[in-house]
C-alpha cells in the first residue's frame, strides 16, 4: 500500500525558510521520480519541483526558481523540498506524489503559510 506523508509546513514570516518532507513507503521508492506540488485556496493544484529517481534531474517552476531545491534521500524513501525566501504566495498546502507511471497517489499534504 502506498503511502506518503508530508511534514514540516508551518506559519513563516517572508523571506523565511522552510524544509518539507515526504516519508514514501509501499514502492519502491529509487525507482521512481519525485514531485511536489502545490494549491493555494482558490486555485489549481501546481506542480513546483521534481526530481529524477536517481537525484540527477531536477525540475522547477518559474515560480520558485532559485529559491527552492527539491533533494531527495534514497536510502531513507524521502523527498525534501527545501523552501528560502518566502513569499505571501507561496502559502499553499503542498503535497508530494510519485511519478505517474505509479498511479495517483498523494499524501495529506502539509500547509504552509507565509505571512508577517
Amino acid at each position: 500500500q502506498v503511502q506518503l506523508v508530508e511534514s514540516g509546513g508551518d506559519l513563516v514570516q517572508p523571506g523565511g525558510s522552510l524544509r518539507l518532507s515526504c516519508a514514501a513507503s509501499g514502492f519502491t521508492f529509487s525507482s521512481y521520480a519525485m514531485n511536489w506540488y502545490r494549491q493555494a485556496p482558490g486555485k489549481e493544484r501546481e506542480l513546483v519541483a521534481s526530481i529524477s529517481s536517481a537525484g540527477g534531474v531536477r525540475t522547477y517552476a518559474d515560480s520558485v526558481k532559485g529559491r527552492f531545491t527539491i533533494a531527495r534521500d534514497n536510502a531513507k524513501n524521502t523527498v525534501f523540498l527545501q523552501m528560502n525566501s518566502l513569499k505571501p504566495e507561496d502559502t499553499a498546502v503542498y503535497y508530494c506524489r510519485p511519478s505517474d507511471r505509479l498511479g495517483d497517489y498523494w499524501g495529506q499534504g502539509t500547509q504552509v503559510t507565509v505571512s508577517s
